[in-house]
C-alpha cells in the first residue's frame, strides 16, 4: 500500500482502537491490523498530535509497579471518526472511477 495513503489512515485506526476502551501505546500497536505495520515509533508522534488536537486525552495509572500512560478517546476524536466515515463515500466514488478507467 502507498505509504502516504497508509499514513493518512493510521490516525483513524488509532482513534477507532480507543472507541470501546482506553488503552496504552504497546496495546494499541498489538490491536491494530498487522497490514498497517504500525510500530511504537510511528504511533507515539500520532498520539501526541491527537492529544494536541484534543482528539484524545491522557491519564497515568500504575500497572505492575510502573506508571503507564493511557489514552482516552474524546468527543472530538469520536466526531472525527464519524466525519471520516461520512467522507469515505467520496473515497469509494474515486476508487470506482479509477477502477472503471483501468478496465476500459
Amino acid at each position: 500500500m502507498d505509504s502516504q495513503l497508509k499514513k493518512g489512515l493510521i490516525e483513524y485506526c488509532v482513534l477507532a482502537s480507543l472507541v470501546e476502551k482506553d488503552s496504552y501505546g504497546y496495546q494499541i500497536v498489538k490491536e491494530i491490523d498487522s497490514q498497517l505495520e504500525l510500530t511504537e515509533s510511528t504511533l507515539y508522534p500520532i498520539l501526541k498530535r491527537l492529544e494536541t488536537n484534543e482528539k484524545v486525552a491522557t491519564y497515568s495509572k500504575i500497572h505492575n509497579g510502573r506508571l503507564r500512560k493511557y489514552y482516552h478517546l474524546t468527543e472530538l476524536g469520536f466526531a472525527s471518526i464519524q466525519q471520516f466515515l461520512h467522507e469515505w463515500n467520496d473515497v469509494e466514488a474515486i476508487h470506482q472511477y479509477i477502477k472503471r478507467s483501468v478496465a476500459k
